[in-house]
């Protein structure tokens, strides 16, 4: 168990925002079925969710730093309540106002990381960082069971299952303004953030090529900061895959339904929990994270190619999802650990939400890619994926160094 109540509580807003994200995943397709190359504009929507995190994500984690982490975490619950009754009409409409709304709040992950670095022991951190991995593999099972579940005992009619589903979504949502309302705060060197320095994180956020600029003066004494983000960027890029899924399993050659699609995401969530659990656990601090990070790349460059190559067959798609648990799947966690180690107290959520913001622009710009690569094969994506898998393998091979 945790040694702080806090951190249980941390994971269980996770957990709740996990849940309420993967529910709808399955009917998102619904929103935009009727468009010409439906494929197309589900990826127009995730990158509209995941590039407003450009400049929401430094601007919350400069906030979390000056106010503390929890009016942040609430802030963003509320965000994601919001976001969701706007699904409650099924229309594309309100599908992109729904992606461009939740996005706005989804920084809240750099403030959930700053969080659970404040209150973790350093002999822990490895360690609760993954098993917050592991929270939100477990979200990716259960919200798509509970919407399973819903929908087989109302026996919903498909007309109205996104309806349905969206009315769960909003339920859970509420669920976790109260939670997050429950939560002590974490940090205890709060400063507060002028009105004048607001305006200036605002300008700094929206212009993105002071991005990177910024962590290069964070990255001082050795700190490694921009290898490690670097690497995070690559390995971005490559689990673009993760939102790609829906598209390329319900209008390819799978052919999944919403069922089909729950029962897939809760085999590689169960699965992924049950790895993730024992490997940050048990191993994942006494290793050479270094070395650990490049070989699961190396080993996943072909896995992801894989993915392209699986056509209609069903068992070939759950061994390759087997080998994804136990290689890339992982590599996530131990960068986080690394990154929380070279972070302080005073700019540990600035830092992640720097880094978040990093991430964000690789999300876009690989949603993008594979969105314009997808309207020429469905398939062709996961060619991109492995590429930039290859990226950090390269990368950890080449540059990264043990914290000091």
């Amino acid at each position: 168990m945790p040694r702080d109540s806090r951190l249980r509580l941390l994971y269980a807003i996770i957990l709740l925002d996990v849940i309420v994200g993967a529910a709808i995943g399955p009917i998102m397709p619904e929103f935009v079925r009727g468009l010409p190359q439906p494929q197309l504009w589900l990826s127009v929507g995730t990158a509209l969710f995941l590039g407003v995190q450009l400049f929401s994500a430094p601007v919350l984690g400069k906030l979390s730093d000056g106010f503390g982490r929890r009016p942040i975490l609430i802030v963003a619950a509320l965000g994601t309540l919001l976001a969701n009754c706007l699904l409650l009409p099924v229309r594309a409409g309100l599908y992109f106002t729904n992606r461009l709304s939740d996005g706005l709040t989804n920084g809240m992950y750099a403030t959930v990381r700053s969080a659970i670095t404040d209150v973790s022991a350093k002999e822990d951190l490895f360690k609760n960082l993954g098993i917050e991995g592991a929270i939100i593999s477990l979200g990716f099972v259960l919200g798509p069971m509970a919407a399973g579940v819903l929908l087989t005992t109302l026996a919903v009619p498909p007309g109205r299952q996104a309806s349905v589903v969206v009315g769960l979504a909003v339920a859970l949502a509420a669920l976790n303004v109260l939670l997050s309302l429950a939560l002590r705060e974490t940090h205890t060197q709060r400063t507060g953030v002028r009105g004048a320095e607001l305006r200036a994180e605002l300008s700094r956020s929206v212009n993105v090529l002071t991005i990177w600029s910024r962590l290069q003066a964070k990255d001082t004494s050795g700190r490694g900061l921009r290898a490690i983000v670097w690497m995070q960027v690559a390995l971005t890029m490559s689990t673009g895959y993760y939102f790609y899924f829906v598209p390329f399993a319900s209008l390819g050659p799978q052919r999944m339904d919403a069922q089909a699609l729950s029962y897939f995401f809760m085999f590689f969530g169960s699965l992924s929990i049950a790895i993730n659990y024992i490997f940050y656990t048990y191993f994942a601090d006494r290793i050479n994270q270094r070395k650990a990070i490049f070989r699961l790349a190396l080993v996943s460059v072909p896995v992801l190619a894989a993915y392209g190559l699986v056509g209609a067959s069903r068992p070939l798609l759950y061994l390759i999802i087997t080998l994804d648990c136990l290689t890339l799947s992982l590599i996530q966690g131990l960068l986080e650990g690394l990154l929380a180690q070279r972070t302080t107290e005073e700019d540990r959520g600035e830092i992640f939400g720097l880094n978040q913001a990093v991430q964000g622009l690789a999300s876009f710009a690989t949603i993008l890619v594979c969105g314009g690569l997808s309207v020429v094969r469905l398939e062709l994506p996961f060619a991109w994926f492995a590429a930039c898998m290859a990226a950090v393998a390269w990368q950890a091979w080449r540059s990264l160094r043990p914290a000091a």
